[in-house]
């Protein structure tokens, strides 16, 4: 891991995905790339704006004194830090600096009433999901000074699509130390499936994947349950899932599924684009 990029915006949350970020950092000796998002759109930065240009000037200044201030931490100490300030907020450009520097991950913090409600839905993490090529780390309510999850779920639907997204979990997990256990959520209802089709689907799939693990296979009244269950069973300290980027989270994922289990999982979560 050569580049990581945290997206900040002065609040708690950002500041709890700072810290993780800066832990894994000095772990991996990676470059830290904190981008700072300032609240002017085009209609203020044009001449025919509703604020004068030195009104503007002194805004942009006033930000970049601000994250400056935010960046003078302890343990930041000995961390290589290059401050990136955009004057828009646009999502897509957290892709194109990731492009540029050729960032291996993007932390952010989660937002929400209690730090656990919201985080994809309408949110700007979920525009950063979207539109990353790039793995996605949210960090959740919890303090995390550092990183260092030893088990590290990760959930599919296990159809050939999700091969990429697997391959670059297993990476993800060897790179963190940590024990990745994949796992096959069955549902009653019209997805569900005898333990027999399901081994023999899991087996196609890791033949295709050319990946020689185990799968559980974990059955439950719903996925995201399912995940969250299997989770709390084997004390993840991380949760993976796969992502069609732009188009929204996977088929697996579709609806509210991946909106619940980041929701509501008090671990980590981590996207990996399909």
């Amino acid at each position: 891991m050569k580049s990581i990029i945290v997206p900040v915006d002065f609040s708690n949350q950002s500041e709890k995905a700072l810290k993780v970020a800066a832990s894994l950092a000095k772990e991996h000796k990676a470059e830290l790339l904190v981008l700072h998002m300032l609240e002017l759109s085009p209609s203020i930065m044009g001449e025919s704006g509703y604020i004068s240009q030195e009104q503007v000037v002194h805004l942009i200044k006033l930000g970049e004194k601000r994250f400056s201030d935010f960046l003078d931490k302890p343990y930041l100490k000995d961390v290589p830090v290059v401050p990136v300030i955009k004057h828009y907020k646009v999502f897509s450009e957290i892709s194109e600096v990731a492009e540029k520097h050729k960032a291996d991950l993007i932390v952010m913090g989660s937002h929400g009433a209690d730090g656990l409600q919201e985080i994809f839905i309408g949110s700007n993490t979920e525009r950063v999901v979207r539109t990353s090529d790039i793995p996605v780390l949210v960090i959740k309510g919890n303090e995390v000074d550092d990183f260092n999850p030893k088990n590290f779920v990760f959930a599919c639907d296990f159809e050939k699509e999700s091969i990429p997204a697997l391959k670059r979990a297993k990476q993800m997990a060897e790179l963190l130390g940590s024990k990745l256990h994949l796992v096959y959520i069955n549902t009653p209802g019209d997805e569900f499936m005898s333990t027999n089709d399901a081994h023999k689907k899991i087996s196609e799939f890791l033949n295709e994947a050319k990946v020689g693990m185990e799968v559980e296979i974990f059955n439950d009244y719903t996925v995201e349950k399912g995940v969250l269950n299997y989770s709390d069973n084997v004390s993840a300290d991380l949760i993976g899932i796969p992502t069609h980027g732009r188009r929204g989270l996977s088929h697996f994922f579709m609806g509210s599924i991946g909106e619940d289990i980041a929701n509501h999982s008090e671990a980590p979560v981590i996207t990996f684009k399909i």
